[in-house]
């Protein structure tokens, strides 16, 4: 099948080689707007960068920008009495012609052009120190990622990543369950298929990177407006469709189709829709996997401008997902037979849907966010897959969240203010029966929970320059409650507070710290799991909370070069604490169980993780590269007070991701990741040979006396990418070859552990047929994974 989708990109790219390509005339539309009124921008200075194609806005802020060569490109804009201006990437071909809002902040120093670093670089006000900045040509052309958005963010300092392949999103040491996500600014809980309930992580990326125009990413210093976050923030903003006509793109990758249009609805309205089809059950089974997935997901996005003080973005985004266990395999070996001993059967749905409303005033704007979310789970697993057997696993869950928030920027004298109000509605309903190996017994735990919480907040956070702004000031405190129990009912015991500073010592040189406390309210899963007909951990569920210190120097000695050092430290308190096994939910979500945190555990877990970042970005008009290297060290105690390495303690991360662009629009790209070794917890062999503990779990138990006592070796991978683009006049082609572990890296993971069978095939058995005869198996993965992708635009 690779040799064929290999053929078949050769071909395509003699034959077209051999064309004459049409005449290159790309286009650009779009308007500049203030970003606290949204009142256009008139006569401002718009130029294609490093190019003379330049024009200027109309008294309306609208611009049209021709005879541009089609590829990505980026705008810079500049006008009296605002900070200059430059767009993220935009992708330009001969059939489409995009439609860019390019956002301009007022000036401190009125009536003058003030020369500030704009770009992909530019540093925020409330963080100056933490925030990363992506931009599309970054996420479409990531190497290894699949243009998997959950995936590309692997690239950015302080993000690990797993040998797995999984999309667990781990900033800086904390927990997969402590980010939160955000598109246009409605909040979307389920960021994966097959996603981890309770946690972050899956196998696949929802988001359509053809979607995505750029990603603000904070590992601290978040806005306050943004909270429930203990480690980070990820602000996506989405393209917006074309104001000219409908365009169509076809996407032909390895694993899926997907299909994309946008366009306008009317003269106020544009929209972007996308429908994606994974086709991974065929491929699987071809090769022997003992799990077949499908997704499939959709999404949506529309805005109307009303008028200059008005405008409406809705979006929707869901998935549709099935995983069925491949039992047709023949002579499985110990990889599949390990597999297929404890994965489940998996049925998921999940959805999104919200409107963000911005009404401007003279001086600022008030936006309305009204959203809706759901997942449905559903997990079963028979024993040894015999279905004539009683389900050692039924779940099913349904969690559905309703939110609401109000927030008030405001702009004057030079104060910048926000002001944020919220209101969460939580309905978890779950039925669970399950059997468990405890007291020398098997015996089968059932409950069902309908819980329905409300959540509530609000914020302020006021930014101010001084000293000819080379000192930046902000400060913010938030308030949080939730009427599940007494102790989170009263916003008081949950406060957080939070500082960020800056000083520019130079045009090039700037030094930052940031100090914080957050709290963020604990899974659905945790809060409604029940024992003996009651909420196990009601009376002492707590908000968790972490205190941030952060401390960096930036130095920019020219426009496409930036360094960054920063020193980090996070400690925790009331981290909930598994009461069955002693270990910190904070461990939790490393394998692919999609449920986390449904067990009693206690809030009184502590932890920290601290380290340093280094990171150098090169952004030049044909080569771009982001090095990141982070020291991290991630410990969490048991239910003894102990600190303990948890399961995200690499020590080392790190990531070079760059790419070259040629003559004839050719690309080359690489990606380079080392991850330092793991920590992971040996079996409890004794334990797991038993008969009815074995058959209760289908899996080995793991001995949590010696709780990450053991370390995995270091894992390494380099990905490369070809890209080759052909621009005709009615369409365009593009053609890429993805090859991740180019090396063929071996990964040498924790050992699987079987039961031996005999001549007959049935489980061998010892000590009076009370135990089987288990074995240990090396456990070593790794191989070269090439992908053809083909993407075709109209």
């Amino acid at each position: 099948m690779i040799r064929k989708q290999y053929a078949i990109l050769i071909l395509l790219v003699m034959l077209l080689g051999s064309f004459q390509l049409q005449a290159q005339n790309g286009s650009v539309k779009g308007q500049i707007i203030n970003s606290m009124n949204n009142q256009p921008v008139p006569f401002a200075a718009v130029q294609v960068k490093n190019t003379t194609i330049g024009t200027s806005t109309d008294e309306k802020g609208y611009f049209v920008l021709t005879g541009i060569k089609p590829g990505f490109v980026k705008l810079e804009v500049s006008s009296l009495g605002y900070q200059n201006a430059e767009s993220g990437d935009i992708f330009v071909s001969n059939e489409n012609i995009p439609f860019v809002e390019i956002k301009m902040q007022p000036a401190t120093q009125n009536l003058k052009e003030v020369k500030i670093s704009a770009g992909i670089f530019r540093q925020s006000d409330i963080a100056p120190v933490s925030m990363q900045r992506l931009s599309i040509k970054q996420i479409v052309d990531n190497p290894g990622s699949n243009r998997d958005i959950s995936r590309v963010i692997q690239s950015l300092p302080g993000i690990g990543s797993t040998p797995n392949y999984r999309n667990d999103v781990i900033v800086r040491g904390g927990g997969p369950a402590e980010s939160k996500f955000y598109l246009d600014g409605i909040e979307i809980p389920v960021l994966n298929h097959f996603a981890t309930q309770g946690a972050s992580g899956g196998p696949v990326g929802i988001l359509n990177a053809d979607f995505i125009q750029s990603l603000n990413y904070y590992a601290s210093s978040f806005p306050a407006d943004r909270g429930n976050a203990l480690s980070g923030v990820f602000e996506f903003f989405l393209k917006e469709g074309s104001h000219d006509k409908n365009h169509f793109q076809f996407a032909l990758g390895a694993s899926e189709a997907a299909i994309t249009s946008d366009g306008p609805l009317g003269k106020k309205t544009s929209y972007i829709f996308s429908v994606r089809r994974s086709y991974l059950q065929f491929l699987f089974s071809a090769i022997g996997l003992p799990f077949l997935p499908t997704f499939t997901d959709y999404q949506l996005k529309t805005k109307t401008q009303f008028n200059s003080k008005n405008q409406l973005t809705i979006i929707s985004l869901g998935s549709y997902d099935q995983m069925r266990i491949n039992t047709g395999i023949k002579n499985p070996d110990a990889a599949q037979q390990y597999i297929l001993s404890q994965i489940p059967v998996n049925n998921q749905w999940s959805y999104t849907i919200g409107a963000n409303f911005k009404h401007f005033t003279k001086n600022g704007f008030h936006t309305f966010v009204l959203s809706r979310s759901m997942l449905y789970n559903q997990l079963y697993k028979y024993p040894d897959n015999n279905t004539s057997l009683r389900k050692s696993l039924d779940y099913e869950s349904k969690q559905s969240e309703n939110r609401m928030r109000y927030e008030f920027n405001y702009l004057k004298n030079g104060f910048k203010v926000n002001l944020s109000a919220n209101l969460d509605f939580l309905k978890y309903y779950n039925t669970t029966t399950q059997e468990v190996y405890s007291n020398d017994s098997s015996m089968y735990n059932q409950y069902e929970t309908l819980l329905k919480t409300v959540g509530y907040g609000f914020s302020g956070q006021v930014s101010k320059k001084f000293m000819d702004d080379r000192i930046t000031l902000s400060m913010g405190i938030r308030f949080d409650g939730n009427n599940y129990n007494s102790a989170m009912s009263n916003p008081l015991h949950q406060v957080s507070p939070r500082f960020a500073v800056s000083y520019r010592l130079s045009e090039k040189i700037l030094l930052s710290a940031s100090m914080g406390h957050y709290s963020e309210l604990p899974a659905a899963t945790t809060l409604g799991f029940k024992t003996n007909g009651a909420y196990a951990n009601k009376t002492t569920a707590t908000y968790i909370t972490a205190n941030h210190y952060n401390l960096g120097i930036s130095y920019r000695p020219s426009k496409p070069v930036f360094f960054q050092a920063t020193g980090f430290y996070k400690a925790y308190n009331d981290y909930p604490i598994d009461l069955l096994t002693g270990s910190s939910l904070a461990n939790e979500g490393a394998n692919y169980s999609s449920v986390v945190g449904n067990v009693p555990v206690v809030f009184n877990g502590k932890g920290k993780a601290y380290g340093f970042e280094l990171v150098n970005r090169l952004n030049f008009e044909r080569f771009n590269l982001i090095a990141s290297y982070t020291f991290v060290r991630s410990l969490f105690s048991d239910l003894s007070g102990e600190y303990i390495p948890s399961a995200w303690d690499s020590k080392n991360l790190l990531t070079l991701t760059g790419s070259q662009s040629f003559q004839k629009n050719w690309q080359v790209g690489f990606k380079w990741r080392f991850v330092g070794g793991l920590p992971y917890t040996p079996y409890d062999l004794s334990k797991s040979a038993l008969i009815q503990a074995w058959d209760a779990t289908g899996q080995p138990y793991l001995n949590y006396a010696q709780l990450n006592a053991d370390r995995l070796p270091s894992f390494q991978q380099l990905d490369l990418r070809i890209d080759k683009k052909y621009f005709f006049k009615k369409w365009s082609l593009w053609l890429y070859l993805d090859v991740q572990n180019a090396y063929n890296f071996q990964y040498k993971g924790q050992n699987f552990v079987i039961r031996e069978k005999g001549p007959d095939g049935n489980y061998l058995t010892t000590n009076n047929n009370t135990e089987y005869v288990l074995k240990q198996v090396p456990n070593v993965s790794g191989t070269v994974l090439p992908t053809v992708g083909i993407i075709i635009g109209f």
